[in-house]
């Protein structure tokens, strides 16, 4: 066992002990049983033979440590994910292929620091333990065991530990092969590669393990094989363009392109010329020949987001392509013959848009074939702390702090919150709120924990109850339905850019964050032009 500093009194468990422990994993290679829980298992047991405050199981993606399995760390690790670059003790344990024990007073940062639940406040980890798992000759991640008592290892016993290390191997294996084999064809296996890839650093994961998280999981897995054309629904920032990734990257089509447009991000008289392109001459400006998003997606998938935004014109001339696989740029006589895959997004409701003469109602039938709804972050559960520990650990790397966490208020705030911006307004939350906080600091912590004082949600609650009761004629206090809420609150955020820019909207835009166009369709929307 490679360390800083080298042990010399080590205590030999018991082979009693050790067989007590260890049986009922050898048991478990041989049921049915689900990854997690094989998974939880073994950190019981790891613990069990080498009492500590805490141990995870790790796999390696690429450059990136993912947690699979914790015991006794914050629920929010299981969100994170750990760039070895980021973390020199990882990238020390990964070169070793032997266990590596860190001395009590290395200089190297722990990334577990802050994370440990048995106690509170800032202490650090003391002890740390790390070990290799290879499965066939292949590096497949770290199992880690820390204590806050810098001793707690000292009389560790080498044997008896590499004993449990084999057995781990050997449980990772069970499910690597399982996985391997519920992959019964090449297709399916060059497939998932693809997906593997889509979802690296280019593109975001989706986080979760909730009922509804598994159920939308599942229906994307469906409906990923075919070639139906998707309409995903649900509020703003859910996710709808993560959901068409996944989709997407699931397909036979993941190793050819995904092109999106954001259908509300373009004044009227564009959408068209960038869904099917156009010649030289069409129109004014159009000085040479342009491919539009369609002839760009051959062969892959186009996502079409806020797609309920779409002019009735653009949706007829739209319906003809779903129906005959031709396009026909601006400006030309000839026709293109295209193989796409159509994903549509809208936190519309496109039935009462349809009801309302707003939506054509061939080209929402057309869009619809299988229709997926994203839930809300409300409706998540404990969701909400995992991909919270995605997002704190962004700013962690972002702001170079050793430690980025959530006290245990902080973590009961964001459970009891509703959730009107979903995932989106939880990253934006995360990120000011880290911020805010280090700002406050006279000297740069190693660790940071944000309070629920930080996260400062009481003050969203009352700035969209205010806004919907202005926006309805009545007291702050009165009761507004969902839709009514946000409206009023989008209402007040526009109207206070626009007078702090002088009602200049190129300018509120800019501040908003949003693209001008779609500012204009907003504000039109809302009754502000």
């Amino acid at each position: 066992m490679t360390r800083v500093e080298k042990t010399t009194d080590v205590v030999t468990l018991t082979v009693h002990a050790v067989l007590d422990a260890l049986i009922p994993l050898v048991e478990d290679l041989s049921r049915e049983l689900p990854p997690a829980e094989r998974f939880r298992r073994l950190l019981d047991t790891l613990r069990t033979l080498f009492p500590g405050d805490a141990a995870a199981l790790l796999r390696l993606e690429g450059d990136t440590l993912v947690p699979l399995a914790i015991n006794g760390l914050s629920s929010d690790t299981l969100g994170r994910r750990f760039r070895v670059s980021d973390h020199p003790r990882f990238a020390q344990l990964l070169s070793q292929r032997e266990p590596t024990r860190f001395a009590a007073d290395s200089g190297l940062p722990d990334p577990y620091d802050g994370l440990v639940q048995a106690i509170e406040g800032h202490l650090e980890v003391h002890d740390c333990l790390g070990c290799p798992l290879y499965i066939d000759g292949r590096l497949w991640g770290l199992l880690t065991l820390d204590a806050l008592d810098p001793s707690q290892f000292d009389a560790l016993d080498l044997p008896s530990l590499q004993a449990f290390l084999s057995l781990a191997a050997a449980t990772v294996s069970v499910v690597d092969r399982i996985d391997t084999l519920a992959r019964s064809s090449e297709e399916e296996r060059a497939r998932a590669e693809a997906y593997r890839l889509a979802s690296s650093a280019t593109r975001r994961e989706m986080i979760g393990s909730s009922a509804q998280h598994k159920r939308l999981m599942d229906e994307i897995a469906v409906v990923a094989n075919s070639d139906l054309t998707v309409l995903v629904t649900g509020e703003t920032g859910v996710g709808k363009e993560l959901v068409a990734n996944a989709i997407h990257g699931l397909s036979p089509r993941a190793g050819k392109p995904m092109i999106s447009l954001n259908c509300a991000a373009l004044p009227d008289t564009l959408v068209e010329s960038e869904l099917f392109g156009h010649v030289r001459g069409a129109f004014s400006g159009a000085s040479a020949d342009r491919r539009g998003k369609f002839e760009l997606a051959d062969g892959g998938t186009l996502f079409l987001d806020e797609v309920g935004e779409l002019p009735l014109g653009v949706q007829a001339k739209l319906l003809r392509v779903l129906q005959n696989g031709q396009i026909q740029r601006i400006g030309s006589d000839n026709e293109h013959k295209v193989d796409v895959r159509l994903i549509a997004a809208t936190n519309r409701d496109l039935a009462e848009e349809v009801r309302e003469g707003r939506f054509r109602a061939d080209f929402y039938h057309r869009l619809s074939v299988y229709p997926l709804w994203a839930p809300p972050l409300r409706e998540r559960g404990r969701d909400v702390l995992l991909i919270a520990g995605f997002f704190l650990e962004e700013n962690r790397s972002r702001l170079g702090l050793l430690s980025l966490r959530l006290s245990n208020e902080a973590q009961a705030a964001l459970l009891a919150y509703t959730w009107p911006g979903n995932v989106r307004e939880l990253e934006h939350l995360i990120g000011r709120s880290a911020l805010k906080a280090l700002a406050r600091h006279g000297h740069r912590p190693r660790i940071l924990t944000l309070t629920q004082d930080d996260l400062a949600l009481s003050d969203a609650r009352r700035a969209l109850a205010s806004a919907a009761g202005a926006a309805n004629g009545d007291a702050v206090d009165a009761p507004a339905d969902f839709r009514s809420a946000i409206e009023g609150y989008e209402r007040t955020l526009i109207s206070e850019a626009l007078a702090r820019n002088d009602r200049n909207w190129a300018s509120a835009a800019r501040e908003l964050g949003m693209d001008r166009a779609n500012l204009n369709r907003l504000a039109k929307r809302l009754g502000l032009k």
